[in-house]
């Protein structure tokens, strides 16, 4: 259940005209009154003879206690309450008591017997209208100061008395929703979605891995934005508002939204932050450190740039206790998923776009993003945009899937962290990003993977028995489950790649073992393949096929170029 507290007005009969009308769709059915102060307000929905012009006086009477030039000029009190779509219609009479507990926990009226004067219009199933006239019985102005949260407590104690769905209360660093009017206004210009959600789509992707301000400002330019900027005196940039060239208002002006008012981390000053990290990136240890990858297409080299990135955002939100720094990690993923959305195959398109939006709630906290630590991935996500839209198959669709896999955990590890913190919402964010992120992985997966297996199934019996007798010396409690699963094939393929490129496969799957559990895995055999190809910087789509030869017996101390690395952790957990 969700109450607004909606602006204050000066003009009582202009709402009940609202409510009492047809609505600017015929949306409006039946509005009629189910409850009011003293249950005898006049109700024009159904008895004919009385008026709006009725209720509306009956509502102000108040306004005449105290001194015309006393009286407040915002008068109207408005408060919408609206159940969720999969809840139950309610009868009148239910409406009609969540409006009396609705007006009694906002201050309008708590019960004295001198409160404000109230009505609750009814004009469709899922919904009721308060409105109410800021002056008491006794002429005093009534205690509503933050009724907004008021309200908030109160439905959450309402949804449990009735059964409702429960709504994860929010802490006040959301963006602001779109309103009625805008979702109506976007409805009748025939658009998918509101210009204020379009607009912050558009800005939100600018700043991924941009640099400075005149190169977001560009960006914003060249995806055909409107864009204005505020000047100070001093010649430095103050602001910025964008617009859409199509959105226009009555007199055919173009319709602009300041970025604090797309989102709190999108005002000029915000964003700026992320532009004043050193040129160089912290100090990190080798576990930590961004490999640059040997990949051949840029789209592909992006990727694993991206996945080492996202491994040492990993170990930072992890096992660093500086919440700035995590704060910065979650926010500049959202970047890297900004700046997959726009660059990813057609296939993979949708699932990356919606994981980007799900997650923008996830990058806000109260907690202030310390941008120096998020170098790593903000780099990432610039060398996306820069490497251009990937095709989807080869190297840069496995490397697609390579990423995918680490971001999925990253949300999760998001999801966590938020969660620890108690922000409700934004750890359920981070949780739908995952979902949408596990979706575009499956779909970027499945050809690459395909590939590996078919070479995995033409390895010479013996070698294959060779590596399933290291898998089973690594992974002793887990080795049956992993050759079993579909994925084997795909291993033993990615086990014969790193033993011919120098590397100790038993030394790669205890170490992968040993960064972080499997059992939770979907598919642990996947989760593998793609740890071991990133941590020994193999190519992630197959080379040529692995010769049926006899398995070399090298050691890890006879094996001069063998440097244990750091796994990839599991990204498919549930």
């Amino acid at each position: 259940m969700i109450p607004r507290i909606h602006k204050q007005g000066s003009k009582t009969l202009g709402l009940l005209h609202y409510l009492y009308g047809k609505g600017t769709h015929e949306e409006h059915v039946d509005p009629h009154l189910v409850a009011s102060f003293d249950h005898l307000a006049p109700d024009p929905g159904r008895d004919p003879g009385a008026t709006k012009k009725d209720l509306q006086e009956l509502l102000d009477q108040p306004l005449h206690l105290i001194e015309a030039d006393q009286r407040p000029e915002k008068h109207v009190w408005h408060c919408s309450v609206r159940a969720a779509p999969d809840d139950p219609v309610l009868s009148d009479e239910q409406w009609g008591e969540i409006a009396r507990r609705m007006v009694a926990a906002t201050g309008i009226d708590p019960g004295d017997g001198a409160g404000c004067r109230w009505a609750a219009v009814r004009h469709a199933d899922d919904h009721i209208h308060i409105i109410a006239t800021l002056v008491r019985e006794d002429g005093r102005r009534p205690d509503h100061h933050f009724s907004g949260k008021r309200a908030q407590a109160e439905a959450r104690l309402i949804e449990a008395d009735y059964g409702l769905h429960r709504v994860t209360p929010g802490d006040g660093t959301a963006a602001k929703r779109t309103t009625s009017a805008e979702r109506h206004k976007a409805e009748r210009q025939g658009r998918d979605r509101a210009p204020r959600e379009e607009l912050r789509e558009t800005v939100r992707r600018a700043v991924a891995g941009a640099a400075s301000t005149d190169e977001f400002l560009g960006r914003l330019k060249d995806a055909g934005l409107l864009v204005r900027t505020r000047v100070l005196p001093s010649g430095d940039l103050q602001g910025y508002k964008v617009a859409l060239p199509d959105d226009r208002n009555g007199n055919k002006e173009p319709v602009y939204y300041a970025g604090s008012t797309l989102a709190p981390d999108l005002s000029l000053a915000r964003i700026q932050e992320r532009f004043t990290t050193d040129s160089t990136p912290p100090e990190t240890t080798d576990s930590e450190r961004p490999e640059r990858p040997s990949a051949s297409s840029a789209p592909a080299a992006a990727r694993r740039t991206t996945a080492h990135a996202a491994w040492a955002a990993l170990l930072v939100l992890d096992h660093n206790g500086d919440d700035g720094a995590a704060a910065a990690q979650i926010s500049a993923t959202g970047e890297v998923l900004n700046a997959l959305a726009k660059t990813s195959a057609l296939h993979t398109r949708n699932e990356l776009r919606q994981a980007a939006w799900e997650y923008e709630w996830a990058s806000y906290s109260h907690t202030r993003a310390d941008f120096r630590h998020a170098h790593n991935l903000r780099r990432a996500a610039r060398e996306l945009v820069h490497s251009g839209p990937a095709l989807g198959r080869g190297e840069d669709g496995a490397g697609t899937a390579m990423v995918l896999d680490m971001l999925v955990f990253l949300a999760i590890a998001a999801a966590h962290w938020h969660a620890q913190r108690h922000h409700a919402q934004q750890a359920e964010a981070a949780h739908r990003a995952a979902e949408h992120l596990r979706a575009a992985y499956l779909q970027a997966a499945d050809e690459p993977l395909a590939v590996l297996s078919e070479r995995g199934r033409r390895i010479a019996p013996s070698l294959r028995r060779h590596h399933a007798t290291t898998v089973r010396a690594a992974l002793p409690e887990l080795a049956e489950t992993v050759l079993a699963e579909p994925g084997w094939d795909a291993l033993a393929t990615t086990l014969a790649d790193a033993e011919r490129a120098g590397h100790n496969p038993r030394a790669l799957l205890t170490e992968a073992a040993a960064r972080r559990e499997l059992d939770t895995a979907d598919s642990i055999s996947d989760v593998l393949v793609w740890r071991l190809r990133r941590t020994a910087d193999l190519p992630a789509y197959a080379p040529a096929a692995t010769p049926a030869t006899k398995p070399p017996t090298m050691t890890p101390h006879q094996n001069p170029t063998h440097r244990p690395t750091a796994a990839t952790p599991h990204a498919h957990r549930r």
